[in-house]
């Protein structure tokens, strides 16, 4: 630049000086990356007993009840019940109608909470205003998708009750030790891709039509977990029992047939036997006392598609 200057006339300076500003004054505004989403955390639901829930999640499928927390305000209180270091499965004692809706929400763990914050208010997402240390002691925050759905976004810290039991309460009864993804209803396609791929970075899977539904599977961006959004074929509203088929977790496992029998011994009676799905994996559903769907799948497939 030096060099250009002394070959210029003094008329040349002023547009010289608006150039300078024009490439190097401040510039615009740009929305911050996004950090790191990678893998699914949890999935909460209402049940109508907490006993019975016990007699469920722990002494059937054999997870360790790790702590509840205690929310402020008028939130739920949460019993958790370790899969493993980073996933768990909460129930709040809170269901008064069978008939009514019984999820709660999902969520998935993040690199940075306050950053993903940032990164979805400069998307246009409506976000809270800022995220203070949640009563479990890790940054957290919840948002809407396009469906009402809440979907909860979780940075675990050092000091919070879930680091504090890292590599304990995972005992062996455990009939699965990972939570493989977590499935939820969606009414508009194009709002729920729009949502989960073009803005958090989901990325697509498999996808699997059973003539009354259309199952999407989209991985999270940074990890091997996934989330699953169910469409219903029908222009009529779902029905009670099909939505609460929609909302659920999918347990990993070695062995399917081996878990079946697992959970029978144990004195659960299955509504069905194992079966080979779509997808060429074998699977089972089991269900708590009110009906919230757990689905038991090999983690590698019976067959070839």
């Amino acid at each position: 630049m030096e060099i250009l200057v002394k070959s210029m006339s003094p008329r040349s300076l002023p547009v010289l000086a608006a150039i300078a500003v024009l490439s190097f004054g401040p510039a615009a505004t740009a929305t911050p990356p996004r950090p790191r989403i990678v893998g699914v955390a949890n999935i909460a639901y209402k049940v109508s007993s907490l006993k019975a829930a016990r007699g469920y999640y722990s002494d059937v499928l054999g997870f360790q009840e790790a702590f509840t927390i205690k929310e402020a305000g008028d939130g739920p209180d949460l019993t958790c019940f370790k899969v493993n270091d980073r996933q768990y499965i909460e129930v709040s004692p809170i269901l008064k109608d069978p008939r009514g809706d019984k999820f709660l929400h999902i969520a998935f763990e993040t690199t940075g909470a306050r950053e993903l914050r940032d990164y979805l208010a400069g998307k246009g997402v409506s976000v809270p205003e800022k995220i203070d240390l949640g009563p479990d002691g890790n940054l957290s925050f919840t948002i809407s998708d396009p469906d009402g759905n809440a979907v909860e976004f979780v940075e675990y810290l050092p000091e919070s009750v879930q680091s504090r039991s890292f590599g304990k309460l995972m005992p062996d009864t455990r009939i699965s030790d990972h939570i493989a993804h977590l499935g939820i209803y969606a009414r508009n396609r194009a709002a729920t891709e729009h949502f989960y791929k073009d803005i958090l970075g989901f990325r697509p899977l498999t996808e699997a039509d059973s003539g009354r539904t259309r199952s999407v599977a989209l991985l999270v961006p940074d990890g091997n977990d996934f989330m699953e959004y169910t469409l219903n074929n029908s222009p009529q509203p779902p029905p009670r029992m099909l939505l609460d088929l929609m909302y659920h977790l999918c347990l990993g496992a070695t062995d399917v047939q081996a878990a079946y029998r697992t959970a029978v011994e144990r004195g659960y009676k299955p509504p069905h036997e194992p079966s080979v799905g779509q997808s060429g994996h074998r699977r089972v559903n089991f269900f708590d006392p009110d009906g919230n769907r757990t689905e038991l799948m090999d983690r590698k497939p019976a067959r070839n598609r």
